[in-house]
């Protein structure tokens, strides 16, 4: 059934290899179960029915992602989507979040139509192949970056970022900061020896140090620092929470004062957002996997973009923000899976978080980081495609690149380096390089920065 369903001689792996790196994508992304309820519950959603509506929308998409376009690609609601749901249109906007979570069932009505209009699929033909090798580089240093933050390893300062001062923090934040880098080198020297699952041994050896250290009191717990037990726990998941939340988008508080420019801006930039989070992680991770063709074009892509929509509105509904195609499945990817099977595996792990959350919440940070600051690398190589003697191909391949881990998006990242494609080419004269559709897509980037910002 498994051979019929996802084709896994064709693709060269093994039932144990998908299984694997399924789980490899879900310990990388499983950060989100405890992210999104932390985000969403400034507010006033109930924190443990955010995680379960966070838990239930990944897996249909996952799952959904496994049968409909058969590629190892997970999905979860997306970080920085979380936080202009809450921050902006919440708190700083002043609408209920029950008018957030119908914006983004709106959202992703659209996100379907789209996608059965072959609008996106167009657009992910369109971006010449230069961009789509930047991407998935720029995508590297993005995760990378995820990975330092996470494990406290950069923090803030004078100069916006700064290494943790490890001699003044070896008992809390220095000594975890210290882990992902031992974590990091473990996984190198597996990978090195052609280990399978080296990421996955390497988080799981992380962990067991962190746990030996704690019990030995080298390692001391403190909440108030942001400090927590590296132990596993354990507790039930909160049904009530949940129903306190799900099906909330059409509640009568949705339209008390609507405004209707204000909701189209909103929702307009949700989808902005997740149109390109979406199409700059199927670039990325599928240049790396080799799953573009000739042309740079994704077979089945139909399928993962139906599923990236589908999970919005499934999310919308359940009670949390924009689902979208997550980056950290290329750590899965670099674990060796290679279709559905790798998806469908993230997509039942998150499933049983429902019922084992907080076991899989007390995955500590310092060894999923560990694993993303790996992958990063492994992506980073993805540069080296470029022909950086042709300057109207490479410029705006390095604005691709630099533009995603410094300006905290994938989006932004593709966006600039779109409108710096199209410029340098008109303005030297490389009209036939340009397609229709990028002089299209270059004035609507300009446009969305000049007044949605």
């Amino acid at each position: 059934m498994l051979e019929k369903s996802f084709k896994l001689k064709e693709h060269g792996v093994t039932v144990k290899g998908e299984l694997a790196a399924g789980l490899t994508t879900f310990m990388t992304m499983a950060y989100i179960l405890a992210v999104n309820p932390q985000i969403l519950s400034v507010t006033g959603m109930n924190a443990g029915g955010v995680l379960i509506a966070t838990a239930l929308s990944s897996a249909i998409a996952c799952i959904c992602m496994a049968f409909w376009a058969n590629l190892p690609f997970a999905l979860a609601p997306g970080m920085g989507l979380n936080a202009y749901f809450a921050y902006t249109v919440v708190l700083y906007m002043g609408y209920p979040w029950e008018f957030a979570l119908f914006a983004v069932f709106v959202e992703g009505v659209i996100f379907i139509v789209l996608s059965l209009t072959n609008v996106r699929e167009a657009i992910f033909d369109a971006i010449p192949l230069t961009l789509k090798h930047a991407v998935g580089a720029g995508i590297g240093l993005f995760i990378a970056f995820i990975g330092l933050q996470n494990s406290g390893l950069v923090q803030g300062g004078p100069t916006l970022v700064e290494l943790v001062p490890f001699k003044d923090t070896m008992d809390g934040v220095g000594l975890l900061a210290l882990l992902t880098l031992i974590g990091v080198l473990i996984i190198g020297v597996l990978s090195y020896k052609k280990v399978r699952g080296s990421l996955l041994i390497g988080m799981f050896a992380v962990w067991i140090v962190g746990i030996i250290l704690q019990a030995v009191g080298l390692y001391v717990p403190n909440p108030e620092a942001g400090l927590f037990s590296l132990y596993p726990s354990w507790g039930l998941p909160d049904f009530a929470g949940f129903g306190s939340i799900a099906g909330k988008a059409f509640s009568p508080v949705v339209f008390q004062n609507f405004n209707i420019p204000d909701f189209l801006i909103i929702m307009f930039s949700f989808l902005f957002v997740d149109i390109f989070d979406t199409l700059g992680t199927l670039i990325g991770v599928a240049d790396k996997a080799d799953m573009l063709d000739k042309d740079g074009k994704l077979p089945r892509i139909k399928g993962a973009l139906m599923a990236d929509a589908v999970g919005t509105v499934v999310g919308a509904v359940a009670g949390t923000s924009t689902v979208t195609t997550y980056v950290e499945s290329a750590a899965g990817v670099a674990e060796g899976g290679r279709t559905g099977l790798t998806a469908l595996t993230t997509g039942i792990l998150f499933l049983l978080a429902i019922i084992l959350s907080p076991i899989f919440i007390s995955i500590p940070s310092f060894a999923t980081s560990a694993a993303l600051i790996y992958v990063g690398f492994l992506m980073l190589s993805s540069i080296l495609k470029v022909d950086f003697n042709d300057i109207s191909e490479a410029l705006p391949a390095y604005v691709a690149l630099f533009a995603m881990p410094f300006f905290y998006s994938i989006s932004h990242g593709i966006m600039f380096g779109i409108i710096f494609y199209v410029l340098i080419n008109l303005i030297s004269g490389q009209f036939k390089k340009i397609s229709p559709l990028m002089y299209i897509l270059a004035l609507a980037f300009i446009l969305k920065f000049a007044f949605l910002g």
